[in-house]
């Protein structure tokens, strides 16, 4: 029998080298390695929704007593739920365990070893780390200087072997967003095209009312940031028929659990007290920009979700990044390329803004004392 690195030769090939998904930190994690209460852990990493999910979610969750029973694989409750939210018909959409899930169908559906896909970046992660899943070639179009997008460069990449583009709008980690001017400009090449709205109730004008429009033209969704279930993993796409209907086929059949569909129910009959929060969000978006233009070691940019991009212009990422998570301050740093030196900051509560920025002028004090 193979052992040890023998068993490799087993392996796709592709994925020998592959290197996984970079996910957050655990706040029990960083507590337990830091000595830091987990109730002070301020998470500022992952885009999460601080204010949590409506709390009818909780309520109903604590009796439901259908946890022995496999849920509706077809889909029917949640797709006349997301039909009566969106206004699109339920024939169009399709649930999937986060959009990270179905990105990963849309791509197993489209894409074999060797083809390309585009996306824009600095892009969403999850973007590369299914194309490589399915053995495909990422072609990356930079974005500019200000971080729009080119539909010029991204015509330029295309080659015979493209399947995909893909788009998250407002785009993840920059908080720009892209018009939808330029996004009917990307529709009309004729490519099969995903616009990932992860982030379309902070900002920027969804093109969920198109798909019925165009035939190559996919939009994702999901609970995880405006609803606060980013825990329970329920994301949506409106996708045109015909791919809704082989996406049904090949998705895994309970691929949303018991506990997921109650959230969506429950948050969809709690939007008001949910757009409140967003609204909180945003205004605190706006002062967190505000504050974190007199911190002189960064420079935000303008974002349109629930997160600010930084530039570290003095000093290096990775030591801030290090200097706040030993302070219980998680933030996201970026080791690419293209974002060498900048951070992410998810926006939570005001109280977690004053802390933050609390922190940053305390570690500009240590460097400069």
């Amino acid at each position: 029998m193979p052992s040890g690195n023998d068993i490799d030769r087993f392996i796709k090939p592709h994925f020998i080298a592959f290197d996984g998904y970079s996910a957050r930190k655990f706040p029990q994690t960083l507590s337990d390695k830091l000595g830091v209460p987990v109730d002070r852990v301020i998470k500022l990493d992952a885009n999460e929704n601080l204010y949590g999910c409506s709390p009818r979610v909780n309520q109903v969750l604590a009796g439901c007593s259908d946890i022995n029973i496999y849920p509706d694989a077809g889909q029917t409750e949640l797709r006349k739920l997301l039909q009566e939210y969106t206004g699109i018909s339920a024939n169009h959409i399709v649930v999937g365990s986060g959009s990270g899930d179905l990105i990963d169908l849309i791509l197993r559906l489209l894409v074999e070893p060797g083809d390309e896909v585009i996306s824009c970046v600095p892009a969403f992660s999850m973007f590369r780390f299914s194309i490589e899943m399915y053995g495909g070639k990422s072609v990356a179009v930079l974005r500019d200087k200000s971080f729009a997008v080119s539909v010029d460069a991204v015509k330029s990449a295309i080659s015979n072997r493209t399947r995909v583009i893909l788009l998250d709008n407002p785009n993840n980690p920059t908080g720009r967003v892209t018009s939808q001017r330029g996004i009917l400009e990307l529709i009309n090449i004729g490519l099969p095209i995903v616009i990932d709205e992860a982030y379309i109730e902070f900002g920027g004008e969804s093109v969920v009312s198109l798909v019925s429009q165009y035939d190559n033209l996919m939009v994702l969704r999901t609970f995880s940031k405006w609803a606060g279930l980013a825990g329970l993993r329920v994301g949506y796409g409106i996708f045109p028929t015909r791919i809704a209907d082989y996406i049904m086929k090949i998705k895994l059949p309970y691929n949303v659990n018991v506990a997921a569909i109650i959230a969506v129910r429950e948050s969809l009959r709690d939007i008001d007290y949910l757009m409140g929060n967003i609204r909180a969000i945003i205004a605190e978006r706006e002062r967190l920009f505000t504050r974190l233009q007199q911190v002189k070691s960064l420079k935000p940019f303008p974002s349109q979700a629930n997160f600010i991009l930084c530039a570290v212009v003095k000093g290096s990422a990775i030591e801030l990044r290090q200097r706040l998570q030993e302070k219980g301050i998680l933030i996201r740093y970026f080791n690419t390329p293209l974002l060498r030196n900048y951070v992410r900051i998810s926006v939570g509560k005001p109280e977690h803004s004053d802390a933050l920025i609390s922190a940053l002028q305390q570690i500009e004090e240590e460097i400069n004392g």
